[in-house]
């Protein structure tokens, strides 16, 4: 399977669905394994997050059923005119928050500059950015570095918040890892208001009457519940509880079909599955016979991880066939997917041994690999069956799994020696991975805020800022190419393979599944 069209991901399926009963004719249910870790849109770069917090805040452009751009809180956006690089957006008048106040640039200057600020878990979005104006009340203008065409969509989830509302409740700047008001309340403009925030139990969204927005559906009240264990959450699917489900387990989709009254949407997420590695640490941290050293910084050993696993035979036993094997930081599809560099390390674990013995490790050597357990699709089994394939090239892992709303402070925290991580590419373009996970850690650009590892190569940050100027195709796919083949050549990351969207729900209920995995209320219409 493939993502197709201009930006080439792919598809939204409308799909009708059926509520057999449970629930009221306009109440709708639903559940996912993550329940979002805040409601504040500057916090948390997580798509759990955003995605949800879409229903509740807006940007000033979005992305449609197909992922393409559109207008939301800005009209129109062009090119800033004369000598400097940038673009102007003109921005939607006569809309208000959820607590009627009015819409204006300020606001727009308030979010940028909260969601650029140190605090923010957000700010690499801006890294090209060097200014921001405010033209009028209903114009901004952002000036960039240089030509930067891919900047209107790659801020489709910078969400604007009302600064008055923020400054009245001490929320003027994102608290990741502690609590502010932002972190429980919201105050958008979107089609749907926050009514109430029980985390990890319950929440309540309702219609925002007051939405500038004409297409939505008939949801007058929408409540999610966060059920960690996918076989639970399939229990109460079929039992009534809940109208909708993503992802379901994925031996249960023939059951799930089987059923009169319910049916499975599936299909390619544009996340692809792979692990990185601590490549700054000076030594292992779980190790019980390598000290003060880290294999990992030897493009070998990397190397022969990558040749010590059977993706194919994770997709076919653990997977059930529904992923594809990738060979880069984006699926094919994406643009800006390297065709020169499609193909991946073959399984090969006497390969994978050789390179050991090269790198200095005949006998391998034991170490620390870290995952998450509720994230992504089958991702502690997919860790245990890494782990064996790996013991049979001689490399020991003691696996450790944890939920992922501790995960990331961990990998923060660099307490891991390998870990699993998933990335879908918030532009659609492979400038996205490198930006965020190959460019060097460096917060004053804002650059490389998910290299958890630090990989650092100096050729790929010299050639990112070209990649995101660059308005000739062809050189520009050039550059991708010969970062790719950097990538693969140190073997920075080891790429699995694309994740699947596997949805569930009752009959008669119409809705949206994105390839991004967003799931959007407003799309959603029970019948």
């Amino acid at each position: 399977m493939r993502f197709q069209g201009q930006i080439r991901p792919t598809l939204c399926a409308m799909l009708a669905l059926g509520i057999a009963g449970g629930a009221s004719a306009e109440t709708f249910r639903w559940a996912s394994t993550t329940d979002p870790q805040t409601m504040d849109p500057h916090a948390v770069n997580a798509a759990p997050v955003t995605s949800f917090l879409n229903n509740v805040y807006e940007g000033l452009v979005r992305r449609n059923g197909d992922l393409e751009v559109e207008p939301s809180l800005a009209t129109e956006w062009a090119p800033l005119e004369g000598d400097e690089d940038g673009w102007r957006f003109t921005l939607r008048e006569g809309v208000t928050y959820h607590d009627g106040a009015e819409f204006t640039a300020e606001d727009v200057s308030f979010s940028y500059e909260r969601a650029a600020s140190e605090e923010s878990d957000v700010r690499s979005w801006f890294a090209p950015v060097t200014e921001l104006r405010v033209v009028d009340d209903y114009t901004v203008e952002f000036v960039t570095a240089g030509p930067n065409p891919l900047f209107p969509g790659s801020i489709a989830n910078f969400m604007i918040m009302d600064a008055g509302w923020a400054e009245t409740n001490d929320a003027t700047r994102p608290s990741r890892d502690a609590e502010n008001f932002a972190t429980r309340n919201a105050n958008g403009t979107g089609p749907y208001v926050l009514a109430s925030r029980d985390p990890g139990v319950e929440t309540r969204l309702t219609p925002f009457e007051g939405w500038w927005g004409e297409e939505r559906g008939n949801v007058t009240e929408a409540v999610f519940t966060p059920i960690g264990n996918p076989s639970t959450g399939l229990a109460a699917l079929l039992s009534g509880e809940i109208d909708f489900i993503e992802p379901i387990p994925i031996q249960d989709v023939a059951r799930v079909e089987s059923q009169p009254g319910f049916k499975v949407i599936q299909g390619l997420e544009t996340r692809v599955i792979m692990f990185g590695f601590g490549h700054d640490h000076d030594s292992l941290l779980y190790s019980d016979d390598v000290e003060g050293e880290n294999p990992f910084t030897d493009p070998k050993v990397r190397l022969a991880v990558a040749h010590a696993i059977d993706v194919d035979t994770i997709n076919r036993v653990v997977m059930r066939g529904t992923v594809e094997p990738v060979s880069q930081l984006v699926p094919e599809g994406i643009s800006g997917y390297s065709e020169a560099h499609a193909e991946r390390p073959a399984y090969d674990p006497e390969r994978a041994r050789e390179l050991l013995a090269e790198a200095g490790y005949p006998d391998g050597f034991s170490f620390g690999l870290k995952c998450t357990n509720d994230r992504y699709i089958n991702d502690e089994a997919v860790c245990r069956a890494t782990a064996s394939m790996l013991a049979d090239a001689g490399l020991d892992a003691e696996l450790t799994t944890v939920p992922v709303r501790n995960y990331w402070e961990e990998l923060r925290a660099d307490d891991y020696d390998m870990y699993l991580l998933g990335w879908s590419p918030g532009t659609f373009d492979h400038e996205h991975p490198i930006r965020f996970l190959l460019h060097s850690q460096d917060d004053e650009a804002k650059l490389g805020s998910w290299n958890f590892g630090n990989f650092s190569n100096a050729r790929v940050d010299e050639l990112l800022p070209q990649i995101q100027e660059e308005l000739d195709e062809g050189a520009r796919q050039a550059m991708i190419d010969e970062v790719v083949a950097i990538m693969q050549e140190e073997m920075a990351y080891v790429p699995l393979y694309t994740q699947p969207l596997i949805w569930a729900a009752k009959e008669n209920i119409d809705l949206t599944q994105r390839a991004d995995n967003f799931f959007m209320l407003r799309w959603v219409t029970v019948e």
